[in-house]
């Protein structure tokens, strides 16, 4: 089972590997994802897919914490991903072309982990700003 922090430090090393099985196994068949937008993915052939579609759309992608908060059952964590748009990303807006462009972009992600289970994963990152740096909105002026 593991501690909330134990459980959530062995699926972000699973995730930068890119073993998403692995990473499954840590949650909850009941388990629920949220992201920005109001996507919402429930189960976990569903949060699976979410993952592998980062996966596939960007290949290199690592996640790195800048800051983990532990309170209880909750973790949050502040981190960064990186990685490189060589793959097609599946979103819900529909697939996006590689356009080997490098992305960075800082998130927050609050999981809620009971019985060494993940049962809740609420993501917020800036959508925006991830479409900016693949060159498919335009950058605000006076952006770097």
């Amino acid at each position: 089972m593991g501690t909330p922090r134990e459980v959530f430090d062995r699926g972000h090393d699973l995730f930068n590997r890119h073993d998403v099985d692995g990473l499954m196994d840590l949650y909850a068949d009941n388990a629920e994802l949220k992201g920005p937008g109001g996507m919402t993915f429930k189960g976990k052939d569903a949060i699976a897919q979410f993952a592998r579609g980062w996966i596939q759309g960007f290949p290199d992608c690592l996640t790195t914490s800048t800051n983990v908060i532990e309170a209880g059952s909750t973790i949050v964590e502040e981190g960064v991903f990186t990685g490189t748009h060589t793959g097609v990303f599946p979103t819900p807006m529909g697939d996006i072309p590689p356009t080997g462009k490098r992305v960075e972009g800082e998130y927050v992600d609050v999981y809620d982990i009971r019985d060494g289970k993940v049962v809740s994963d609420r993501l917020t990152f800036d959508r925006m700003q991830l479409m900016e740096q693949l060159g498919l909105v335009p950058q605000p002026a006076g952006a770097a």
